[in-house]
């Protein structure tokens, strides 16, 4: 079920009209059944999927919790910890990089004269299963470290890890935020019904609008086989703003749903194209993800404890395991890697102070700008490793961005498309930075906000394109 489509429309109107009647316990039943009637029109296979994973998850985390399981020893919490890491992590390595990986062992044989003859297999990818994968994960983990209880309820965990407005992609939500939330009773307020409903709505201009009229454009070039160098930089800009649109436009429309259910989602997005450098970049990019690879993996690793070249092979690993979190396939790692050695690089040249002192701070001026445009340069030639179609082709592809030709026969039409839908993009990010706000419209007075409604109501009728395509991170 797309969130953008008259089916999801009216099934959540059918879910908040029920919801709002109910108490907490007919609350959180009716969320779990609206989840996994939301996830098996996906497809109802992988129901058992999702089901059985949880149920394993609920008893280790139980086992793990001193409090609920106080005759439990040390080393049985532990292997209970073991028991989910393992389910969790084996079910994604066996549907999402089973074939990857044999498909690369053949090819590396071939390289070096060995023929590996064997039965293709297909394994469907189950939508969504990076993202709850690593929830539940953080889940046993977090109580493992003390951090939080074990939920008590069934049924209230069920929620906690198929809530349906993140489910597919995300935020990845953490335990101790989202999991109270379940477990307490909550009335929606109308304050909340708007503004989530105002947000959904900004998510819904972002894909309709932005994302989905560049995609045709980033598509028929990427395709190509050998594309001019002068499109190929039009193109890598138009996807980096397709992407952010498409992205936080879920985003926006999972925590505007979420918040009209009474339940506050994490923010996942913080202006990130006016980062500075790539550690700024990671704090405002994907930030459920980032912060997850920090405190569950970079950290476990040494983090920045040890020496210079411990931390950058800890910056290093981080990244190129969230390349490779991203998909089954080269280019995803090779993008890990690209913004592992920028993360690498920008530490040993900044002391670690100074590194954690230009995240989050609003700035401006000359200096500022020249770092923002020049930093968004490297971010999109990774945007360029991240979407080509085929790794092997990089190193040319890299050759003719640094080599542009075609500027003569560049087409106009998608260099003022490209124009009129960023720089309105740009712009109300722009206002988010310096207010540091994400949602500065909630401020306006009743009459421009109305306004505001009525701009992005019409804007999506007639600039949204008919047929919408699926969001990019549905793919992860």
């Amino acid at each position: 079920m797309h969130f953008v489509s008259l089916t999801f429309i009216a099934f959540f109107a059918v879910v908040v009209l029920a919801y709002r009647r109910l108490e907490l316990r007919g609350q959180n039943r009716l969320l779990l059944v609206a989840s996994y009637v939301f996830y098996g029109a996906w497809d109802w296979r992988f129901l058992g999927l999702i089901v059985g994973s949880s149920l394993v998850d609920y008893a280790c985390g139980r086992r793990v919790d001193q409090a609920l399981s106080p005759q439990a020893t040390a080393r049985q919490r532990k292997a209970a910890v073991a028991v989910s890491v393992t389910v969790n992590l084996g079910l994604l390595a066996v549907f999402k990089y089973f074939g990857f990986f044999v498909d690369s062992l053949r090819a590396l044989a071939g390289q070096i004269g060995w023929s590996v003859d064997g039965p293709v297999v297909e394994i469907v990818l189950p939508v969504g299963i990076s993202f709850y994968t690593f929830q539940t994960l953080s889940y046993t983990i977090d109580i493992y470290r003390g951090q939080v209880h074990a939920a008590r309820r069934l049924d209230d965990y069920l929620v906690f890890v198929a809530f349906f407005p993140q489910l597919v992609a995300g935020p990845i939500e953490r335990a101790r935020h989202l999991l109270p939330q379940i477990e307490q009773p909550r009335v929606v307020r109308a304050d909340q019904l708007s503004s989530g409903a105002l947000l959904a709505l900004v998510g819904f201009a972002k894909k309709m609008v932005v994302a989905d009229n560049l995609s045709p454009y980033v598509e028929s070039i990427y395709r190509q086989d050998s594309p001019a160098g002068a499109a190929l930089w039009l193109a890598t800009y138009a996807f980096a703003l397709q992407i952010y649109a498409d992205f936080s436009g879920y985003t926006d429309i999972a925590r505007g749903t979420a918040r009209m259910l009474g339940i506050d989602l994490c923010r996942n997005f913080r202006t990130p194209y006016f980062a500075t450098n790539p550690s700024d970049f990671w704090a405002r990019w994907h930030i459920s993800l980032s912060s997850w690879l920090r405190d569950y993996l970079y950290i476990p690793l040494g983090g920045s404890r040890g020496a210079g070249w411990q931390t950058a092979r800890n910056l290093f690993l981080t990244m190129l395991l969230g390349g490779l979190w991203h998909g089954a396939a080269w280019h995803f790692v090779w993008w890990g890697a690209y913004h592992g050695v920028l993360l690498t690089l920008f530490h040993r040249v900044l002391s670690r102070r100074d590194a954690r002192a230009v995240a989050h701070t609003v700035r401006g001026g000359p200096a500022f700008w020249l770092k923002v445009v020049g930093f968004f340069q490297l971010t999109c030639l990774g945007w360029l490793i991240f979407r080509i179609p085929d790794a092997s082709a990089l190193p040319a592809w890299i050759g003719t961005l640094l080599q542009p030709t075609g500027w003569a026969d560049l087409a106009p039409a998608a260099v003022w498309q490209l124009v009129a839908l960023g720089v309105p993009l740009m712009v109300v990010d722009w206002i988010r930075y310096r207010r540091d706000d994400p949602e500065p419209w909630t401020a306006l007075p009743a009459a421009p906000k109305a306004a505001l409604i009525v701009a992005l109501f019409y804007a999506i009728v007639l600039l949204g394109t008919p047929h919408a395509a699926q969001f990019i991170y549905f793919q992860f």
